[in-house]
């Protein structure tokens, strides 16, 4: 598979997609207007990833701030994985932000996959 890279905005996150490494990357901002149109190939990738994962699959989110049309999106990404086997879940926050925290483990409680908090650096 191709390894995607997109670089972030102000409004939409930086994205690393390889599946060789079995590495998913979502760092920066998460705001787009129209976050269908934006995650639409970034789901394709994941529905032709999960036929055929990595042994051991790691999705980092490190994102500083995303809005309710991307915890959807979100949500139904994680969701794919549910049958995958090997994966866990980096989600980042920074020390200071709980609302931060307690998204991720509401997303954990809610898709059953292992996941580890880290905190920015």
């Amino acid at each position: 598979m191709e390894k995607i890279t997109l670089s972030g905005t102000f409004e939409t996150p930086s994205v690393v997609l390889d599946s060789e490494e079995g590495k998913l990357e979502f760092s920066g901002r998460s705001l787009p207007e129209d976050s269908t149109s934006f995650y639409r190939p970034i789901m394709s990738w994941i529905d032709q990833y999960i036929t055929n994962p990595s042994a051991k699959t790691n999705i980092a989110i490190k994102l500083e701030y995303f809005n309710t049309a991307t915890s959807k999106v979100l949500l139904n990404m994680l969701t794919k994985f549910k049958n995958t086997g090997n994966v866990t879940v980096h989600w980042f926050h920074f020390d200071e932000d709980e609302d931060m925290l307690e998204s991720g483990k509401e997303f954990e409680e809610l898709v059953n996959l292992h996941f580890a908090y880290h905190k920015f650096e």
